[in-house]
């Protein structure tokens, strides 16, 4: 049985993008080892587009894209801050990172390796995460 989900709340450095994702007070999050992941230190909560909500800051986000320019790295436009964007391994749904969540909500937090060196294996094993299942 599916763990209950919760929402949970997160944003920026400087508060101006604040949104909201549901998600189960146990989280398991993907680190990736491809340059922008690992020089931003980026820990990928994925989630389905319906359960990412954003709540204020829109016009405050800046797009980035590079290489096959498939992910749209969005980025407050006032303090630099990645805190969400459309990943490339799962573009129906949002990457949050679990680095700009409130942690009160947060009971336990899995870490697992994705490993961009061989990414269609690793995207193979996350890409039901951004696809909404029947509680």
């Amino acid at each position: 049985m599916p763990e209950a989900l919760l929402t949970h709340r997160g944003g920026c450095h400087c508060g101006a993008v604040a949104f909201e994702v549901d998600a189960p007070a146990r989280l398991t999050v993907s680190e990736c080892n491809c340059s922008i992941c690992r020089m931003s230190g980026f820990l990928h909560l994925i989630v389905p587009r319906t359960r990412f909500r954003l709540l204020r800051g829109g016009e405050a986000l800046s797009e980035y894209r590079f290489n096959t320019g498939a992910a749209r790295h969005l980025f407050c436009s006032r303090c630099g801050v990645k805190s969400f964007y459309v990943p490339r391994s799962n573009p129906d749904g949002y990457s949050v990172n679990l680095r700009c969540l409130d942690r009160s909500s947060i009971t336990e937090v899995s870490v697992e390796p994705f490993d961009d060196d061989d990414r269609a294996a690793a995207e193979a094993r996350i890409r039901h995460l951004s696809v909404e299942r029947d509680s």
